[in-house]
C-alpha cells in the first residue's frame, strides 16, 4: 500500500506547470525527437527538477494527456446536462476535437509512436470514459444514434480526426462524413 500523495508546495507546483508547458510547446514542434534536457532548460529547470516530477518521457506525455483530459471532463459534464440526447453527443464531440485541434502536444501524446503510462492517469481517464459512456448510451437509447454504437467507437472517431488535422487535413469534413454514417434513424 503506498502513502497518500501530499499536495505539492507552491514552487513545486510551478515547475510541474512549467515543465508541462515546456513539453507541450516542443512536442507539438518537433513531436518525439524532443530531448528531456531541451525540455528542462525550455522550462528554466534543471534535469533533475524534471525527473523529481516525471520519471521518463513517456510518464511526461501522460501527463499532457491527463491535463487535456481533465479540461475534456468539464465539456462532458456540461454536454451531458443537454436535454437533447444528440446535442449533448455532439456538443462533446465537436468540444473534443477544437480542443485537440488547438492542441498539437495533446494529439502527438495519443497518436505518437510511444504508449503513454496511462496508469498515471486512470483516474482523469476513467471519468471521461465514465461520462461518455453515459453520453453516447442515452443517444442511442433515444435512437439518435446507431443501435450498435458504443462508447469505444467516439474514441476511433476522435483518433480519426485528429490524424486528419496535419497539414491540409480536412478533419471537420472527415467527421461530417462519419457523423452521418452513425446517426440513428430517428432524426
Amino acid at each position: 500500500m503506498t502513502a497518500p500523495q501530499r499536495p505539492l508546495r507552491a514552487d513545486a507546483r510551478r515547475n510541474r506547470e512549467a515543465v508541462l508547458d515546456a513539453a507541450g510547446a516542443l512536442f507539438a514542434q518537433r513531436g518525439d525527437a524532443v530531448q528531456i534536457d531541451e525540455i528542462a532548460e525550455r522550462a528554466g529547470l534543471g534535469v533533475g527538477t524534471l525527473y523529481r516530477h516525471f520519471a521518463d518521457k513517456q510518464a511526461l506525455l501522460a501527463a499532457i494527456i491527463g491535463r487535456r483530459l481533465e479540461a475534456m471532463t468539464t465539456l462532458a459534464r456540461t454536454a451531458e446536462e443537454s436535454p437533447d440526447p444528440w446535442t449533448a453527443f455532439e456538443t462533446l464531440l465537436h468540444g473534443y476535437l477544437e480542443s485537440a485541434q488547438a492542441d498539437a502536444a495533446f494529439r502527438f501524446a495519443l497518436l505518437g509512436p510511444n504508449e503513454p503510462k496511462w496508469s498515471d492517469i486512470a483516474a482523469a481517464k476513467t471519468d471521461l470514459s465514465t461520462i461518455t459512456e453515459r453520453i453516447v448510451q442515452r443517444a442511442v437509447d433515444a435512437g439518435r444514434l446507431r443501435a450498435d454504437f458504443r462508447a469505444d467507437d467516439f474514441v476511433l472517431i476522435t483518433r480519426g480526426a485528429m490524424a486528419n488535422m496535419t497539414g491540409t487535413g480536412d478533419w471537420r469534413r472527415h467527421l461530417t462524413l462519419v457523423l452521418e454514417g452513425i446517426r440513428g434513424p430517428e432524426r
